[in-house]
């Protein structure tokens, strides 16, 4: 059948939502046997706090400290292999250097690099950075999907055809298979974009760009995503700054889970990588800084002054009523999952988000956004009156400040953008990955033992 057709063979049809009430009559556990066996449903126990189900030595999470015997909340904390992740962005930043590149380095291998190491990486990755023959016109421009991670996995599978030693997984050959996606996957989500694009404008002129050498991978993204290849400085070091911030964010998320897990199953890497996109893609992970972007898109439709304080409160009061955007009752982009008081990640973005509005002609959009981000929890407290004392929220959230902002300032395709440094930025992936077939250790449905950092206190070197 041709696609975007109109066909009863995707209606849901009476006799489908007959079987969907069947189903569901069999199907529906009493959720009281959940708390009555002690069952965890997710990565969650009733009282929202992590389930313990493994050791990591990747990254650490601190969201909250013990004092006088009770656990408060505190302010965020992210640790790459022990290193402090602001401090980390400041040695890269004061050096005026990119630094993706050498934060995957560190994932990877537990170290920073010397230049040398780091130059040495960088070559290896440039001799991964090229596609089977034929790979962009007979696969990624064959049946374009409009979710990138659709597209990435369909890819991702696909590598597997291509490798001679796809079952392969003995541990050097994970390894390079993981830097070979890692340097792949910047390609795959711009030419994936460009093959949707193409089918919904046929018209236009269709190029494919391929990386430079030379440029960093933020660089290079902007480089081939762009017809002309123009981009600036600070557009280019915004996205490398998004790619270091998700690289990796703890062993206990979603889609870093999913990697251990079917790692554990003894799978070829690009099947457990492929699995890992699904996950991603979900809306209550990945997927919900989608929801932020359409979520102001709305806003900035029905609010007619983005400056009126009344009118912006009188939507958030809207939207937690369900009578705004979806009705779903939520304020996209407010809050985290693990994050209390504050998201270290967006106090190192909201700086050059500033510059980047002031240099795209869009502070009134900066200015909106930031209003939002103040005036959400107050009115999140007003109808919720439990809110503040059960689950104080993380205000400058990364959804808010790099989803509404870096991307659309970045004058860059809708979404595209956000899924690239989600996507590409994901060396957790491959580290666990790599992690998981050193334990060896086939993960079934029983009880495991927490995470931990031992390098917490470990500094940044060059």
């Amino acid at each position: 059948m041709a696609k975007n057709e109109n066909n009863e063979f995707f209606e849901i049809t009476p006799e489908i939502l007959e079987l969907t009430e069947l189903c569901k009559s069999h199907s529906t556990i009493d959720t009281s046997l959940y708390a009555k066996y002690d069952v965890k449903r997710g990565l969650r126990d009733i009282n929202g706090k992590g389930v313990l189900t493994g050791l990591t030595e990747i990254s650490d999470i601190i969201s909250s400290k013990v004092v006088d015997g009770k656990t408060v909340p505190c302010e965020g904390k992210l640790y790459y292999r022990g290193i402090d992740v602001e401090e980390l962005v400041a040695g890269f930043l004061r050096e005026n250097r990119f630094g993706f590149a050498e934060t995957v380095y560190l994932l990877l291998f537990g170290e920073l690099p010397n230049a040398q190491q780091l130059d040495d990486f960088k070559q290896i990755m440039n001799k991964y950075r090229t596609l089977p023959t034929n790979f962009v016109r007979d696969i990624i421009m064959k049946a374009p999907t409009s979710d990138m991670m659709n597209t990435l996995a369909r890819s991702v599978l696909t590598l597997y055809a291509y490798d001679e030693k796809g079952n392969d997984t003995s541990l050097p050959n994970v390894l390079r298979q993981c830097i070979e996606l890692i340097a792949l996957f910047p390609q795959l989500a711009v030419y994936g974009y460009q093959a949707y694009y193409r089918e919904l404008h046929p018209s236009n002129s269709f190029f494919i760009h391929a990386p430079q050498p030379e440029l960093s991978i933020a660089e290079n993204i902007l480089y081939m995503l762009r017809l002309d290849h123009t981009y600036t400085d600070l557009e280019a070091r915004i996205l490398d700054l998004a790619l270091v911030l998700h690289a990796e964010h703890g062993g206990g998320n979603n889609s870093s889970f999913t990697t251990h897990v079917v790692a554990s199953s003894g799978t070829d890497t690009y099947s457990v990588i492929a699995a890992a996109l699904g996950s991603l893609k979900g809306p209550k992970h990945g997927g919900a800084n989608i929801k932020v972007v359409k979520m102001f898109e709305d806003m900035k439709k029905n609010i007619k002054d983005w400056t009126d304080e009344d009118e912006i409160r009188s939507y958030l009061h809207a939207l937690l009523n369900k009578q705004a955007f979806d009705k779903s009752g939520l304020i996209y982009g407010m809050g985290h999952a693990v994050y209390s008081i504050s998201d270290p990640r967006a106090n190192v973005f909201k700086k050059f988000v500033k510059k980047l509005s002031e240099e795209k002609g869009l502070s009134d959009e900066y200015g909106l956004y930031s209003r939002v981000e103040r005036l959400a929890p107050i009115v999140i407290g007003e109808e919720r009156k439990t809110y503040r004392a059960s689950a104080p929220t993380s205000i400058s959230t990364v959804d808010l400040f790099i989803t509404c902002s870096a991307c659309r300032r970045n004058s860059l395709p809708r979404y595209s953008l956000w899924r690239v440094s989600q996507a590409g930025a994901r060396t957790c992936w491959r580290s666990r990955s790599t992690s998981a077939r050193s334990s060896a250790l086939h993960i079934r449905a029983f009880p495991s033992i927490g995470s931990m950092s031992r390098w917490r206190n470990a500094k940044p070197f060059a």
